[in-house]
């Protein structure tokens, strides 16, 4: 093989690699958007504020509830595609940083589910001190990501959701659920096309025939 049909061979074999990895957080990101835009875009046509609610309430929480299941269920399995085959510490730094969203919103959900039992806050408060304090760990661990990888893209979607959860305290109820669908699944929206059109960038163009020819 010449020089240059050995380049072509391992340019297309990249392209392949990356492909079967499903290495580019585009499609991920895009799952999120979907949930986020539709799941809170329900609960905020739905609420008791608004003359005629889209669907009751309760159903509007079932279905963010699903939603985020099946979103989270997606982002394990697409965890352990894009970890297979990958060995050393590579392995390990992703997999600790996986854990690390289920530790975090775990810890969160048993501080905030406390402080609701105490019987202190009312419903709007209670609202509000999801909406904001998800979005900052949101935010915090998206931080953490682009520092970990050097990946400026993900560390400015960290700022974007952290600044979207003040704003969600902001506006109040239920003005913070419209942050959540807008702003929130926006922002997924918006990094997960920003992360389509540089994978699209940096693919290798594919030739046909011999080098030369």
């Amino acid at each position: 093989m010449s020089a240059a049909e050995s380049l072509n061979l391992i340019a297309r074999q990249n392209e392949r690699t990356r492909r079967e990895l499903g290495a580019s957080p585009a499609r991920l990101l895009g799952v999120w958007a979907f949930t986020w835009l539709v799941g809170w875009g329900l609960v905020y046509l739905s609420d008791d504020s608004h003359a005629r609610p889209l669907m009751p309430g309760w159903v509007a929480a079932i279905v963010v509830g699903v939603l985020f299941v099946a979103a989270i269920a997606y982002s394990a399995y697409y965890g352990g595609r894009i970890s297979r085959g990958i060995r050393g510490p590579s392995r390990r730094t992703g997999a600790m940083y996986g854990w690390s969203w289920m530790i975090s919103f775990a810890a969160l959900s048993l501080i905030n589910i406390s402080i609701m039992n105490k019987g202190a806050l009312d419903p709007h408060t209670i609202s509000l001190l999801w909406s904001g304090s998800s979005l900052l760990l949101t935010g915090m661990l998206y931080l953490a990501g682009g520092m970990l990888w050097q990946d400026k893209l993900q560390y400015g979607f960290g700022v974007w959701i952290i600044v979207s959860g003040g704003a969600s305290v902001l506006v109040g109820v239920p003005g913070n659920f419209l942050v959540l669908c807008l702003a929130g699944g926006g922002g997924f929206l918006v990094a997960a096309l920003v992360y389509f059109v540089r994978d699209l960038r940096c693919r290798p163009a594919r030739t046909g025939g011999r080098a030369g020819t």
